[in-house]
């Protein structure tokens, strides 16, 4: 058979197509159905704030990480701890005018130099020894003791708290409102009541008395039990022979007053008067809108319980910071987080330190930590 080959099949010119890589691929979504966002889920935010999802967290027991952590070793080092950590610094874009920042060192410099032994159980860990050395303090007179009550409720207030006995003479030494020969007369008071945080009602003039109170280092003890219920059970104390020699100072009516004295000689009847110091009171307002605002935050979580690291986040607030990635999106004008003035820590709190504020609030018995053994230390509300 003769074979024949033509051209014909491939005689014609085909023109080039455009290639198909210039074809935009389908997506891998493609296959899904599209759908408008509603309204409601336009407006919903980003993470829920009550964090339900979040579930409960593992318990494996009581966390030691605040005493762990602590890094003080006695009685005298918790003292000072707790003193010099109960506030931050001062960032370097706080976002609060000098006017501001004036209000806020003049109130730190202010408040008195309380730690609650509450507290420094809390840090110490070792309720014995703890117990033992703060004795032996206040025997040497190291340490004086106070009763800080709160104004209603108990739980509001400090309970017992220690003062190291430098920083209560520099207090009576620095204050503007007593003479120099009151100063002496109180500074032999003292040393003659020993560790006993109250005193006679004798043993000081009225217009001492008035002096001392309209100073702050003194308050009478039924406006110290008013609304209170530990303070109603302490007994009147009566003069001791050493203490009633300071009264013969006094005369059964004092003639600037109208208010009668009480003589020495009825002394056992005398009001009795609790040691003090002075904004006492900012100092447990602050405190009391410090442990309302920690227990508002552990309610955003469902269980009243969250990670410790996000409790400080929530403290904190969602500020900028100084690192390097915050420095650049600023630098780009993108969105770093809000001033730290505008924050509640720095508005209503005077820049509280959280751990200071955990602390507290773990001594007063509102809160417990505990090991979840993944997210590190948990905190529970109680």
């Amino acid at each position: 058979m003769p074979l024949r080959i033509t051209s014909a099949p491939v005689a014609g010119i085909k023109k080039n197509r455009k290639s198909n890589s210039t074809r935009p691929r389908p997506s891998l979504f493609a296959a899904y159905a599209r759908r408008k966002a509603s309204a409601s889920s336009v407006n919903a935010p980003r993470y829920n704030c009550t964090d339900d999802d979040q579930g409960k967290l593992s318990d494996l027991g009581l966390s030691r990480y605040i005493p762990e952590t602590a890094h003080v070793t006695d009685v005298v080092q918790a003292l000072q701890y707790i003193r010099s950590t109960m506030f931050d610094g001062l960032p370097q874009r706080v976002g609060m005018n000098s006017i501001r920042i004036a209000e806020v060192l003049n109130l730190r410099r202010s408040l008195p130099p309380l730690a609650s032994v509450a507290h420094i159980h809390t840090l110490l860990d070792a309720p014995t020894k703890v117990e033992k050395e703060i004795i032996e303090l206040v025997s040497t007179g190291r340490v004086r003791r106070l009763i800080v009550p709160g104004r209603g409720n108990d739980a509001a207030g400090l309970g017992e708290c220690l003062v190291l006995t430098e920083e209560w003479n520099r207090l009576v030494q620095d204050s503007n409102n007593l003479e120099a020969s009151l100063k002496d007369v109180f500074q032999q008071v003292l040393s003659r009541v020993g560790n006993n945080p109250a005193i006679p009602g004798s043993a000081f003039t009225v217009p001492e008395y008035m002096a001392l109170v309209r100073a702050g280092f003194l308050v009478s003890s039924s406006s110290l039990a008013q609304g209170s219920s530990s303070i109603a059970s302490l007994p009147t104390l009566p003069t001791s022979p050493t203490v009633a020699a300071a009264a013969s100072r006094t005369s059964p009516h004092d003639a600037t007053s109208d208010v009668p004295v009480v003589d020495h000689s009825t002394s056992v009847n005398a009001p009795t008067l609790f040691l003090s110091l002075p904004n006492t009171g900012p100092y447990l307002r602050l405190l009391s809108a410090s442990r309302s605002h920690l227990l508002s935050l552990l309610e955003r979580s469902g269980a009243r319980e969250t990670p410790l690291y996000l409790l400080r986040d929530r403290w904190d607030g969602a500020i900028e910071n100084g690192q390097s990635l915050s420095v650049a999106k600023r630098t780009r004008g993108e969105f770093t987080g809000v001033l730290p003035g505008r924050t509640k820590k720095w508005k209503q709190l005077y820049g509280m330190s959280f751990r200071w504020a955990v602390e507290e609030a773990l001594g007063a018995g509102l809160i417990e930590l505990f090991d979840t053994g993944s997210v590190g230390p948990g905190v529970r509300s109680l």
